[in-house]
């Protein structure tokens, strides 16, 4: 089970990577919290082309590096938690981005990233 759930993860990561530099890069957008564009080196595109590439990387790292696999499973739980402010600052600001187009949606969406933490530690032990 727990390799069903990295792999999982895995395939996850990398078409979440791929949409940031596609097809997705503009709802990716909505979800940079003000801040980050505001006061970071990078602008919103920047911040979602970067994060793009570090999902990719993930997802490459969880199945291409099994001896490195608790250290790839910690950073990526971190990833999930950095990248938590995001999930919230989109549901604030009401910013519609993959279908979340509802406060009660958005919200909904935030119990979710907690599971993605948990799967990543676990998966990964």
């Amino acid at each position: 089970m727990r390799t069903l759930v990295r792999w999982a993860l895995a395939l996850a990561m990398t078409f979440a990577g791929v949409a940031h530099l596609t097809f997705a890069r503009r709802d990716f957008q909505a979800q940079v919290p003000d801040a980050v564009a505001r006061y970071g080196p990078l602008d919103r595109d920047a911040v979602v082309v970067a994060s793009g590439v570090v999902e990719i990387a993930f997802g490459i790292a969880l199945v291409a590096l099994p001896k490195e696999r608790r250290r790839v499973g910690a950073a990526l739980a971190a990833f999930y938690v950095a990248i938590f402010p995001g999930n919230v600052d989109q549901w604030r600001k009401k910013r519609s981005a993959f279908g979340l187009d509802t406060d009660r949606r958005r919200f909904t969406r935030l119990f979710f990233q907690p599971l993605l933490v948990a799967a990543a530690w676990w998966s990964t032990r």
